[in-house]
């Protein structure tokens, strides 16, 4: 899997299609991620003492890597990525402008 925490995304499906988010965590097994603020849905907290109230709070779900598409840091383009192996280091790389992610 090719996104990261941290990693600026674009939504290719859904109903957020288009909206751009920041990768809040990754789940490699399940080849999913999940995005700030994209993928809300409702969910009913219950009162956890006497006399609280519940609560309805919206929390990001994850969505599928191929819903989504990673945004070059040099071109500020959604683009794929592609891999570069130099000094037994693996490298991120752009395919459009080249550069390294």
């Amino acid at each position: 899997m090719k996104i990261k925490t941290g990693d600026n995304v674009i939504m290719l499906a859904g109903k957020n299609r288009g909206e751009t988010g920041k990768v809040l965590r990754s789940l490699p097994k399940e080849l999913k991620v999940v995005i700030e603020g994209l993928n809300l849905v409702k969910k009913h907290r219950r009162a956890k003492k006497q006399g609280q109230k519940g609560e309805t709070i919206s929390v990001s779900r994850p969505v599928e890597v191929s819903n989504v598409m990673l945004i070059c840091r040099h071109c500020k383009k959604p683009a794929r990525m592609g891999i570069r192996h130099e000094n037994k280091k693996i490298m991120r790389i752009c395919k459009k402008c080249q550069g390294e992610n």
